[in-house]
């Protein structure tokens, strides 16, 4: 017996040691051919990090925007890629190609489960994209090319500096990378007037598996589709997109207004603004931000809704659509705040400096997100139910972003994103904290996880649908097998509803060996 059992660990070293050896040589072999078929021209060398190089570390830990992934245990990649030129990125997905290697796509690190820069499969490499950043404006056309590896705040900036009437609607944390952020959808506070960021697009530059680089006419219009919203990493990596863009006023206003439950009617305010805030003037944006705060009582909690507004327009029009439309909230002419729109940009984010749009290393915290869409009104008994849970809870927040105006008007099939009419609200479940350890992290997360339950009466069902932009593993993965089209299903009809089988061909065209992929990716068809 005793022999058996050495003889079985015997075995089990040797496999080992094996899969270690060929992974190992995998590795070097996919350096070796980075290094061998890089031209004189644009020479791969300087683009390189493995963990030997003393810059490794700085340059994986940079993007890492969501700290939880920023632990000695997290896995690491064998080897970082800064891509310097468009050719880097063909080389890149040629040489993976011959051992299968995984390659993760990351442009500005904000993919809220790490998805762009983590896996628990090993060895896998980061494309880092963020030297493929620049941005070309062309106000004559009111068109831009822009590289998947700037941010949003260098897009916003480089308008401001040609234009001041000219804007484009997209995400309001200048940090966010353009690949994640464009690909996945894309949303801002002009959402109601003009849609989404995927819904100004006119053409792409992809390299897919063969190393092509291909624009819209090339790809055809089903790619063209699948990465207006369906995640571009699951189809080849998009190097750049060419947007539309918007005119905006030369005078925007704003205003940011707080209410509690102990001081103010706040249920009262609530429902009237979730009976008006979808389907008042299309140039009006109003979130609202539920968060504890202390109450005036010492020891005690209470419940705070911030209202937060981007209105297209100047403030006495403002005052008088609220006022006829939404008295309730009670806003007053210095509440409003006028201003250019690069400016409000600015307000969002709390800063005061335009330059700071050009600042890529704000914002690293801990956190968790989860996402739903509400698509009937909340009783307002079911407000007060909602508000004694959140102060029970007290860490985890809350972000209504309401739909309507444009967001209607869109067939739910003119891209992968389908959450268009019949929306009433997303929501957005926040969670950041900057304590270590995985005690804290595993207690907040569950706080989280227990509020998205208890909202299950309140918001939409079969299938409760989720947004694609913050990726919530909770919902599902794909382990990226013979199960991965029915593993895929679970996580893809809640993001991509109806539109989730148009992906899975185009994928299966595209990619057909699936060496795009990670954790959510868009599965083959079985049958592959």
């Amino acid at each position: 017996m005793k022999t058996l059992k050495s003889s079985v660990i015997l075995v089990l070293s040797f496999s080992f040691l094996l899969v270690f050896a060929s992974a190992k040589t995998a590795t070097e072999n996919f350096v070796q051919c980075l290094l061998r078929r890089s031209p004189p021209s644009y020479p791969i060398a300087p683009a390189i990090f493995t963990p030997n190089n003393h810059s490794y570390s700085s340059v994986l830990q940079t993007y890492i925007q969501n700290l939880r992934f920023n632990t000695s245990t997290t896995p690491k990649p064998f080897l970082i890629l800064t891509a310097l030129h468009e050719y880097h990125v063909r080389i890149a997905i040629l040489c993976a190609r011959i051992d299968n290697l995984l390659m993760k796509i990351r442009s500005g690190g904000h993919d809220y489960e790490g998805v762009s820069y983590v896996s628990d499969i090993v060895p896998f490499f980061i494309l880092d994209m963020f030297n493929l950043r620049r941005i070309s404006i062309d106000i004559k056309t009111e068109t831009a090319w822009v590289q998947t590896g700037a941010t949003i705040g260098e897009v916003f900036y480089k308008i401001a500096e040609e234009s001041k009437l000219h804007g484009f609607p997209a995400g309001v944390c200048p940090t966010m990378g353009v690949g994640g952020h464009l690909s996945g959808g894309g949303y801002g506070n002009m959402m109601r007037k003009h849609g989404l960021t995927v819904d100004q697009f006119i053409d792409a530059k992809i390299i897919d598996v063969n190393g092509k680089l291909l624009d819209r006419k090339a790809m055809g219009e089903d790619l063209f589709w699948a990465i207006t919203g369906g995640g571009g990493s699951s189809f080849g990596v998009v190097v750049a997109y060419k947007i539309r863009l918007v005119r905006v006023p030369e005078t925007v206003t704003v205003f940011r207004v707080r209410r509690t439950l102990e001081e103010n009617e706040l249920t009262e305010i609530v429902d009237e603004w979730q009976r008006v805030a979808h389907v008042i003037d299309n140039d009006l944006f109003i979130r609202v931000t539920f968060d504890v705060v202390n109450g005036t009582h010492k020891g005690n909690k209470t419940l705070r809704a911030t209202f937060l507004a981007m209105f297209l327009g100047d403030s006495q029009t403002l005052l008088s659509l609220i006022n006829n439309s939404f008295p309730k909230l009670g806003l007053k002419k210095p509440d409003c705040l006028e201003m250019s729109w690069i400016e409000s940009v600015l307000f969002w984010t709390d800063e005061t400096s335009v330059n700071a749009l050009l600042n890529r290393m704000t914002g690293r915290i801990h956190l968790k997100r989860k996402s739903d869409y509400v698509k009937t009104l909340i009783p307002k008994k079911g407000f007060n139910k909602i508000w004694k849970k959140m102060i029970e809870l007290e860490k985890p927040m809350m972000k209504f972003n309401p739909y309507g105006g444009r967001m209607g008007e869109i067939a739910s099939n003119a891209t992968p994103f389908p959450h268009r009419a019949g929306n009433l609200w997303k929501i957005q479940y926040t969670t950041n904290w900057n304590e270590e350890g995985s005690r804290q992290a595993d207690h907040l997360i569950d706080l989280t996880r227990k509020l998205h339950k208890f909202m299950t009466p309140f918001v939409s069902k079969n299938p409760r649908t989720a947004f694609l932009n913050y990726r919530d593993l909770d919902i599902g993965v794909t382990h990226n097998g013979k199960k991965s089209y029915y593993e895929g299903r679970g996580y893809g009809i809640k993001y991509f509803e109806g539109n989730f089988e148009r992906l899975v061909k185009i994928k299966t065209k595209v990619d057909p060996d699936n060496f795009f992929r990670n954790e959510q990716s868009i599965p083959r068809f079985p049958h592959v």
